[in-house]
Order: structure tokens, then sequence, then C-alpha cells
């Protein structure tokens, strides 16, 4: 069988961009194309920065955010307001909140949110972590600020019971966000009005 590609090389490097999401094989032979077209020293830099990112990431040891330290540079900021803490589902959403510019609290990031079907439990989330921060007092408000689809109303659910005992307050973002969309999708303006009129979680 004739391969669909001239070269094996190239087969193979189209073929590990397309796993990349929302990258097919046209889009990902593009960009194999355009970098067999870049300067050696460049190609071998990018590849350098990819082949040492698991190593130089780290993870916030407080809230979970992408880090180059241990305790983030939100975290560390003395002037965010550390009494409200925003519960988001990953990186991308604290981004997509960060840039709003409406926002001076601290996160906690949960890394995805309760899916039984997808396998995600409780125990798979820093739920527990985020117990654990409430717990230790200092913090008056937690928004919940997950994606308004099922899974994540399911898991403001939970997370509601755990921190019911802690006389926390708890919100929720406002359903200006349209319902079944992820966060890091909505425009800056709808997501920054949600969290400036969030409501009471009830």
């Amino acid at each position: 069988m004739d391969r669909q590609y001239p070269s094996a090389a190239l087969e193979r490097a189209v073929g590990e961009f397309s796993r990349l999401p929302g990258i097919g094989r046209k889009t990902a032979l593009r960009l194999v194309l355009h970098m067999l077209s870049r300067p050696e020293e460049e190609v071998s830099t990018f590849g350098r920065v990819f082949s040492t990112l698991k190593q130089d990431i780290r993870y916030c040891k407080v809230c979970h955010n992408i880090s180059d330290t241990d305790i983030c540079s939100v975290c560390a900021n003395p002037k965010r307001d550390g009494s409200v803490v925003c519960v988001v589902e990953n990186v991308q959403d604290v981004l997509a909140i960060e840039n709003t510019m409406q926002f001076n609290g601290l996160y906690h990031v949960l890394g995805g949110v309760i899916s039984p079907v997808d396998g995600i439990g409780p125990s798979d989330l820093q739920i527990a972590s985020l117990v654990e921060r409430v717990s230790a007092g200092g913090i008056d408000e937690v928004i919940l600020a997950l994606s308004p689809t099922m899974e994540g109303d399911t898991t403001n659910f939970f997370i509601s019971r755990k921190l019911s005992g802690f006389g926390v307050k708890l919100s929720v973002i406002a359903r200006g966000v349209t319902v079944g969309n992820n966060l890091e999708y909505a425009d800056e303006v709808s997501l920054g009005r949600s969290i400036l009129d969030r409501t009471p979680f009830v």
C-alpha cells in the first residue's frame, strides 16, 4: 500500500501535529511544511522548548495554576484580595477571567469537572485541597465559575455540600455565559459581566 506522503518522516511529523486538539491532517501538513522551510536553528529551538516543557512547568502549590515557581504570581501578589477565591475548571479559564480585568481575587483550579461518563470523580479533582484552603480560614467568598454544563452544575453542587459547614458565601457566575458553552470560549465582556453579576449559590 502506497504511503499518503512521499516521506515517512513527513508522515510521522504530520501524524504528531494532527494529534493536537483542533488540528486536522491538512493543517498539520501545512505546519510541518512551514517548519521545514525555516532555518534549522529555529526548528531546533522549537523542538527544545516542547521537549523540556513538562520538566520546566510547575503547578502552584496553593491554587494549582501553571507557574514557573512553587507559588504562582497571582497567589504571591499582595494586592490581590485573598478573601475571595474563584473556582475554575482549568488553566484556560484562569487566563480567560484574567483577560477581563474584572476580578482581583485568587483562584482554585480543579483540573476538570465531575463526569462519571468519562470516569472522572471528585477524588480525581483538586476539591480536597479547596476544602483545606477554606477550612484554614481567611476566605469569605467562594465563586463557583465552572462552565454552565451538566457536569459543571454537578461539580458546583458537590463543592457546595463540601463547603456548607464553613460559613463562607457561595456564589455562581451569572448565566450571561451561554448554557452548555465552555468558559474559555466566552467573550471577555460577557465573562467579565458574569463575574461582576454573580449570584448566591442556592
